[in-house]
């Protein structure tokens, strides 16, 4: 596609339930897509993580009829203590990360990254439940650590004896990190170098060790889980955070993403829950209000187009997430909204854009919105 044409595949989202509780009978959800297909290209579908098997075969047959390949929506790093028992997350002081309160349905307890039973829950989930149903691909997300959205220790985070000795292997003892942060606190976080695209430099090398090493640790397990799919012959897409916010959390884009077919930023300026840019850059401010150095942000067309230029040196295919759905308590996206954040993905000539995260909530002018935006075949 040449830069500043319109026309673009689409990835569509739909959050079918939690584990065990199911949001929308199948019909609803080819109705859905079928009515947004006929309006714009859609690519692929992803959904999930519910495990309702006649759900994902009944819209499969659907979607492969026409075209559209169907992608597993499959968390790794939290959630799956809803359907298991995986190895928890401890802080640098040996206690669990306590998870924020939000809403029902979702869990927000991260397991340990350097656990291989962990690794190895996610992939007897995906073969006990959704093997059978004809899936293309899957979407792996919550491949990360815990944010500031548990404070401080989410973010000093793992400290179980597994990570104790990963860290050791990568020249990082986490006992003097704990003590480093105990004595300087938030001047733990100064920056030497703040860029839009999230690659910080902190001002003490020691604290700017223990966070390459986290990158490194959840990046060794994401390339396993990868590697996994990859050899069933299955399309693989990663969930990350948008750049200016991923490195705290463990997403180093350069190292990730060498290991899928695609990525899905989440460029969410509109929701105030976590994931959202200035919901966890608010978070961050508010944790360590006294750290220096840090670049303040808007979300603004500017700063979008930040983030779109840090994403455009991936190799793999780039589908930047912009939220499709409307939710009067986290997401109070409008149709300018929509069509401000396309048309400028659209003018990076990437691959395409993905409609996140439940297009069964997108309102009907937000789809025609996107609808105008194809028929012009330009940036306008």
């Amino acid at each position: 596609m040449k830069k500043g044409e319109c026309h673009m595949k689409y990835i569509l989202q739909i959050c079918t339930g939690s584990w065990h509780s199911a949001n929308y009978p199948a019909d609803d959800i080819i109705r859905k897509i079928g009515k947004i297909a006929s309006r714009i290209p859609v690519d692929r579908i992803i959904f999930g993580w519910n495990t309702d098997a006649e759900l994902y075969k009944k819209v499969g047959g659907f979607l492969h009829g026409k075209g559209i390949k169907m992608l597993l929506w499959l968390p790794v790093f939290s959630e799956i203590s809803g359907i298991s028992e995986p190895d928890g997350t401890l802080d640098l002081w040996g206690s669990p990360v306590v998870p924020p309160a939000l809403q029902a349905g979702e869990d927000f307890t991260f397991c340990c990254p350097s656990s291989r039973r962990n690794r190895r829950i996610v992939k007897e989930i995906y073969e006990q439940y959704f093997a059978d149903c004809g899936f293309d691909g899957v979407f792996l997300d919550k491949i990360r650590g815990q944010s500031f959205v548990s404070g401080v220790p989410g973010v000093l985070s793992c400290g179980c004896e597994r990570c104790r000795q990963a860290y050791l292997k990568k020249g990082v003892d986490v006992d003097a990190v704990r003590a480093l942060y105990e004595h300087r606190a938030d001047a733990l976080f100064n920056m030497a170098y703040s860029p839009m695209n999230g690659e910080f430099v902190l001002e003490d090398t020691r604290a700017q060790r223990f966070f390459t090493a986290k990158e490194e640790i959840i990046a060794d397990a994401v390339a396993e889980i990868c590697a996994y799919f990859r050899e069933k012959g299955m399309i693989v897409g990663l969930d990350l955070f948008a750049p200016v916010i991923s490195r705290f959390v463990g997403q180093n884009y350069a190292l990730m993403t060498r290991y899928a077919d695609f990525i899905k930023p989440m460029l969410y300026r509109k929701t105030e829950a976590p994931a959202g840019i200035g919901y966890e850059y608010a978070l961050f401010e508010k944790r360590v209000p006294g750290a220096r150095g840090r670049t303040g942000i808007s979300m603004d067309k500017a700063f979008l187009d930040t983030q779109l230029e840090a994403i455009r040196r991936v190799s793999c295919e780039k589908f930047p997430g912009i939220e499709i759905n409307y939710r009067e308590d986290i997401a109070r996206t409008d149709p300018g909204y929509i069509t401000e954040s396309l048309a400028a993905i659209h003018g990076c000539g990437f691959e395409g854009a993905a409609l996140c995260w439940d297009v069964m909530l997108a309102p009907e002018a937000h789809i025609e919105a996107i609808s105008n935006l194809e028929s012009k075949g330009h940036t306008g």
